[in-house]
């Protein structure tokens, strides 16, 4: 539950500040009349996503066997693909966000049509649709349906009314700071779903264990206890890791926390504004 809160909020909050901005530019520039054309991008990109998260969640059920193992793990290293890049792309964009939108709504405004604003919501706010349908697909997999879709309940309400509250007021989130602590946390899930991802293949003979278990903590936490359960699907905890999935684990951090400083001190040195030192 814990993990797709985490995940809602964030990209919910996302979405959140986008829909803010759209609505408070129109308003400066009072084009309100509009409102009607941005409403109905949001309202569908938000069902589609929803339709999809569902979808991906509904096969995963369906399958048995080696396809299910197969399907599983190709969703969770899918996930961890583009929640990875998702920090990445937040490094350079997060500050130039706000200016490219509001430049595009004008241009959409400029335009005339109705059609070019609510594209413009819709493919907005559709995009953190789907990362967040990806994600909860792949969270899903680990835990109960009940539980991530309680977790994306509560995470989706805390992002709308954190939206709203920035949005009809003068309380200032610090943006930049949320979304680094975030951003952390998320790598943290996504190096457990791409243990994840190696131990489903490993079950289907795809990829070799070398050596298992590597060591056997279940007398300490077990993985069916509740401790067990929530680091698994937090960080991919298991009792009885295999050495390839070490080396997934430790590989992921490594390669990521190099890949972002290289990111970032190519960013600095474009003269480029970051999100984080």
């Amino acid at each position: 539950m814990w993990v797709s809160l985490l995940l809602t909020l964030r990209e919910g909050l996302e979405a959140a500040l986008i829909v803010g901005i759209v609505f408070g530019y129109l308003q400066k520039i009072g084009q309100m009349q509009r409102a009607r054309a941005a409403w109905a991008g949001v309202i569908v990109a938000t069902l589609m996503s929803a339709l999809l998260a569902v979808g991906i969640m509904a096969v995963g059920a369906e399958l048995e066997g080696a396809a299910e193992k197969i399907f599983e793990g190709a969703t969770m290293f899918l996930a961890v693909v583009v929640l990875t890049w998702m920090i990445f792309w937040m490094q350079s964009k997060a500050r130039t966000m706000k200016a490219s939108l509001e430049s595009d709504i004008q241009k959409a405004v400029d335009g005339g049509a109705m059609w070019g604003l609510f594209a413009l919501t819709f493919l907005s706010v559709f995009r953190e649709g789907v990362e967040t349908a990806l994600f909860l697909g792949a969270a899903a997999f680990q835990t109960t349906a009940l539980e991530t879709i309680i977790g994306s309940v509560i995470g989706l309400a805390l992002a709308a009314l954190i939206g709203y509250v920035i949005y009809a007021s003068t309380v200032r989130l610090n943006l930049r700071l949320f979304f680094n602590l975030t951003s952390f946390l998320l790598l943290i899930f996504a190096a457990g779903l791409f243990m994840h991802g190696v131990r489903e293949f490993q079950g289907v003979g795809w990829l070799p264990e070398v050596i298992k278990p590597m060591w056997d903590t279940s007398a300490l936490i077990s993985k069916e206890s509740i401790a067990g359960q929530f680091l698994s699907t937090l960080i991919g905890y298991t009792p009885k890791p295999s050495l390839v999935e070490l080396i997934a684990y430790v590989g992921y951090w490594l390669i990521t926390l190099l890949g972002v400083r290289w990111w970032i001190n190519r960013l600095t040195a474009k003269g480029v504004a970051v999100t984080a030192a």
